[in-house]
């Protein structure tokens, strides 16, 4: 790992202290005047605690560190993230240094389009892959232990009607730990433009077993597509969008979503939104990632805010009454104008 700067220190001592979501990191950002705290809003209710580069560029045991689509926390509380190039990286929670890579691969050895990524309550890894898509469930040593079902209308045509690298790009399982929900990136063939489907499965018993469960459809802003949610207490989810515009830069927005009142899609062959009397699912914006202080950040190439990337991968890592610590981090792509930086919001909820 290169050395770092002492403001580079103290960026990663902000976010590392987020990331545990302990007591002294509310402090960081509690304290001082107002002015200070309104220097650090990206809206009313999503605030920037800080963000880093640290892990840009670097190797673990000859394995490249980058490529994040996803993170997670383990059950030892150390943090997960999930590189799309077949590789799962375990970072400590406090000063994001990798402790262990381990690499992951198909039931026949083929590599993994890895993008979704939660941890069941028995420590099993559950890995969304968009390529056909799937979703497998794996150790903790990266051996697979089989897969969930998947609806033949979301894989990819001509198998179904998604559209290839457009399809299970966010994985999360909800507070209970009795569903699990993926989010497609973008629409199927002849569902309208912007309107993606969300699909859950049940948890069957008390076992790992999981069977299909409801599925929902979502409306994303237009030009940009679903990469990630989070599952929060009643049926609750955050919501990453993101788009990217050559020579203008990425646009990244994070919405509250709710589910509880949508019409399950299952069933429903073509979507053409709200008109048709299916119920979406309703979105709240909290915060357009546009309007976060840059604290400094430097881009490799235009962006419309420096400190904007090609962020894919979001995890809940601490609850504090109505205000979670929310940790995101971009895919760098193995790009050299790319970056993998990571950042710590504070997000409040009404």
């Amino acid at each position: 790992m290169r050395p770092t700067s002492p403001s580079t220190t103290r960026l990663r001592t902000v976010l590392a202290a987020a990331t545990a979501g302990l007591a002294a990191a509310a402090c960081l950002t509690a304290a001082g005047p107002a002015n200070a705290q309104a220097a650090r809003a990206c809206s009313p209710a999503v605030s920037l605690a800080g963000y880093s580069d640290a892990l840009d560029k670097t190797t673990y045991e000859d394995a490249f560190v980058g490529n994040f689509s996803a993170l997670a926390t383990d059950t030892d509380g150390s943090l997960l993230a999930l590189s799309d190039r077949s590789a799962l990286f375990a970072l400590d929670a406090r000063t994001l240094g990798p402790r262990a890579v381990v690499p992951l691969a198909t039931d026949t050895g083929a590599a993994l389009d890895a993008e979704g990524l939660a941890v069941d309550r028995d420590g099993t890894r559950l890995v969304a892959s968009e390529t056909e898509p799937s979703v497998r469930r794996y150790d903790r040593t990266g051996r697979p232990l089989g897969g969930l079902p998947v609806p033949d209308a979301l894989r990819v045509a001509p198998a179904g009607r998604a559209t290839a690298n457009q399809t299970f790009e966010g994985l999360t399982l909800l507070p209970g730990g009795r569903m699990l929900l993926a989010t497609m990136e973008e629409a199927l063939a002849g569902d309208t433009t912007d309107v993606v489907r969300f699909q859950t499965w049940r948890r069957h018993g008390g076992g790992r077993d999981f069977r299909l469960g409801a599925q929902y459809g979502y409306r994303a802003d237009t030009g940009l597509g679903v990469v990630e949610a989070a599952g929060l207490p009643g049926g609750r989810l955050l919501v990453l969008e993101r788009g990217f515009t050559a020579g203008v830069g990425n646009t990244v927005r994070l919405y509250l979503a709710d589910t509880r009142r949508a019409t399950d899609t299952s069933g429903v062959d073509v979507l053409t939104g709200d008109d048709d009397g299916v119920r979406l699912v309703r979105k709240t914006l909290l915060a357009d990632l546009v309007d976060c202080p840059s604290l400094g950040a430097t881009a490799k190439q235009p962006q419309p805010n420096p400190l904007l990337d090609n962020i894919e991968g979001m995890t809940v890592t601490g609850r504090h009454g109505g205000r979670l610590d929310v940790l995101l981090v971009s895919d760098d792509n193995q790009n050299a104008v790319q970056t993998t930086r990571f950042y710590a919001l504070r997000v409040r909820l009404r």
